[in-house]
């Protein structure tokens, strides 16, 4: 099977170092991987062209790059089933500096993964004997331990294009990996100060739910769920003064009384009713929505059958209460 590969390259030792698009065509199996086309591209065509690979089996995560735009590692990804318009395109992964062609640096990458504190830390006194964990909270733990580092999700973070402050998917799911963990935290498995730490800015908060890492992920560990579950703990934890938290119960209680979300309110009620300098930092953005009829209306009323959404909450609420 003949495969024309579009690399996106860079050389930093070129006299004008820009980024720069390259054509290949190689002939691959059938069943040949993407990577097995970068390989042969490399082997027979162009021995100057650098990228990371090791086990090509989908546990070294080093083969993580941008395939047709969306991040994936290289040797999980069939050939056949990437071929867009008789094209793969193939550029580094997002969100990290690029060395050399498809080499991006981690340092960034593991200096956030660093900055959770990647072990655990019980809190008091240390236990007398070996710490035994049950079976269903390793089972819970599982997913989340499948992670191999890749960077994937960091790659096609949206938040991290904006705010490179962002820890990022991959700390955050490994950070929740150790707030789940029974043996971190107090002697009921509560991580006050793992969390109390990850709910500042920065932090857990600064996720907007757009579940790309969810898609880039190629071991199932849903960065993004873990992260809202991690929110979750620290509203539990106690943790309710923060704009996230806020926001959560906010967004909660106006969908629950009213069956859809008072947008006006919203704001005032996230940063703070008495908050009057982050207030003001919303002013152009109402003045705007003011002028383009967007400003959502002052009286909020309940919606038709409001009392119907008020069961949802109840229903799903009555099991929290039990435990």
């Amino acid at each position: 099977m003949d495969v024309t590969i579009k690399v996106k390259r860079f050389d930093p030792e070129a006299a004008d170092p820009q980024p720069f698009w390259q054509d290949f065509t190689v002939e691959i199996d059938d069943k040949g991987t993407v990577l097995d086309a970068l390989i042969k591209i490399r082997e027979d065509n162009d021995g100057a062209l650098s990228l990371r690979c090791s086990c090509r089996s989908s546990i070294c995560g080093s083969c993580a790059v941008r395939i047709n735009g969306h991040a994936g590692l290289a040797c999980k990804t069939q050939a056949a089933t990437a071929i867009k318009d008789g094209v793969i395109t193939v550029e580094p992964a997002g969100n990290m500096p690029v060395i050399k062609d498809l080499v991006v640096n981690f340092d960034g990458f593991w200096d956030k993964v660093m900055e959770i504190d990647p072990y655990l830390k019980p809190e008091g006194e240390e236990p007398e004997a070996e710490y035994i964990a049950s079976n269903e909270a390793m089972l819970h733990l599982s997913n989340v331990t499948a992670c191999i580092m890749c960077g994937s999700c960091v790659s096609d973070c949206t938040v991290m294009e904006v705010d490179p402050t962002f820890l990022g998917p991959a700390a955050l799911a490994k950070a929740y990996r150790f707030t789940a963990d029974p043996r971190d935290g107090d002697e009921n498995g509560v991580s006050t100060s793992r969390l109390e730490e990850l709910t500042k800015p920065s932090g857990m908060w600064d996720c907007t739910r757009c579940m790309e890492c969810v898609a880039a992920c190629p071991k199932g560990v849903a960065p993004m769920d873990r992260i809202m579950a991690m929110r979750d703990q620290a509203i539990d934890a106690g943790f309710h003064n923060t704009n996230g938290a806020r926001h959560t119960e906010a967004f909660s209680d106006s969908v629950e009384h009213s069956g859809w979300l008072d947008e006006l309110r919203l704001v005032p009620k996230s940063v703070g009713m008495m908050n009057v300098s982050a207030l003001m930092g919303y002013a152009p953005i109402a003045i705007q929505a003011l002028t383009h009829g967007k400003m959502p209306p002052i009286i909020h009323h309940k919606i038709d059958k409001a009392e119907n959404v008020k069961k949802i909450f109840d229903k799903v609420e009555t099991p929290k209460k039990r435990r």
